[in-house]
């Protein structure tokens, strides 16, 4: 008994820990582009060709990208592999057991990543829009990649094309009596074929295709929405009135 105690305190504790060191870096904001039928559609390519080598999109069929205003024949030309159909579910190109023996684990689906991910930092779309900027070279871990927001992360920076090499900038700084090293930036080792800039962009593009993924039908839940309100004040309005016409004569 005594062992099984020990063994979850630690549990609780690396737990703890890899929470703190996700935590321990503010989440940038993401921009909104779910109403942006652009972004959204460049976040699909972005996907397609670096996202679903390695991670599935399981509850996602590739014809529901007519909802971001893609043809049926633009999806079949651009964003299917070649044994794909338009109505096949978004599945990973990699085999699960090639990705466990390379990785250490089977990439996990990206669905509902956007939803799932959001904490107290900020919203799941905030975290992933920090995550995929904030990669570097790291010779010690097995991809070759690690990542400041998840220190250790066992997923190489697949875009590392477009964004170039960098390296984190730490800053030295006393708590607690013990010596801390502060994030505080980046140094560009080599560009990439985008600007710092342009690679922003297509990263919030990127998420803003996850957002839409994980509740495609969210955009028109929220335009329902304000029509339903409007409805309500409107009704509220006529029964008030219907109300004092009724009882105006009744003391």
């Amino acid at each position: 008994m005594k062992k099984i105690l020990l063994s979850l305190i630690a549990a609780l504790g690396l737990v703890t820990g890899a929470v703190a060191s996700e935590q321990s870096m503010a989440w940038d904001k993401a921009p909104s582009g779910t109403n942006d039928l652009t972004s959204l559609q460049n976040g699909a390519k972005l996907f397609v060709n670096y996202c679903l080598n390695c991670h599935s999109a399981a509850f996602m069929r590739y014809n529901r990208m007519k909802e971001i205003g893609l043809s049926e024949q633009q999806i079949k030309d651009n964003m299917l592999f070649t044994s794909d159909k338009v109505g096949d579910t978004m599945k990973a190109a990699i085999d699960p057991k090639q990705a466990k023996e390379w990785f250490g684990a089977n990439p996990p689906d990206l669905t509902l990543v956007a939803r799932s991910r959001s904490g107290h930092g900020g919203t799941g779309a905030d975290y992933l829009y920090t995550y995929m900027r904030t990669f570097y070279r790291d010779p010690s871990r097995p991809t070759g990649w690690n990542n400041v927001l998840f220190p250790n992360v066992g997923m190489p920076h697949v875009l590392w094309e477009l964004q170039g090499d960098r390296e984190p900038v730490y800053e030295p700084r006393m708590e607690h009596g013990h010596e801390v090293k502060v994030f505080k930036g980046w140094k560009q080792l080599t560009p990439g074929t985008m600007t710092p800039l342009e690679y922003d962009q297509a990263v919030g593009d990127l998420v803003a295709y996850l957002q839409w993924m994980a509740e495609p039908a969210q955009n028109s839940r929220v335009r329902v929405g304000v029509w339903v309100l409007l409805f309500l004040v409107l009704f509220t309005v006529f029964a008030w009135r219907l109300n004092a016409a009724y009882w105006k004569n009744v003391k």
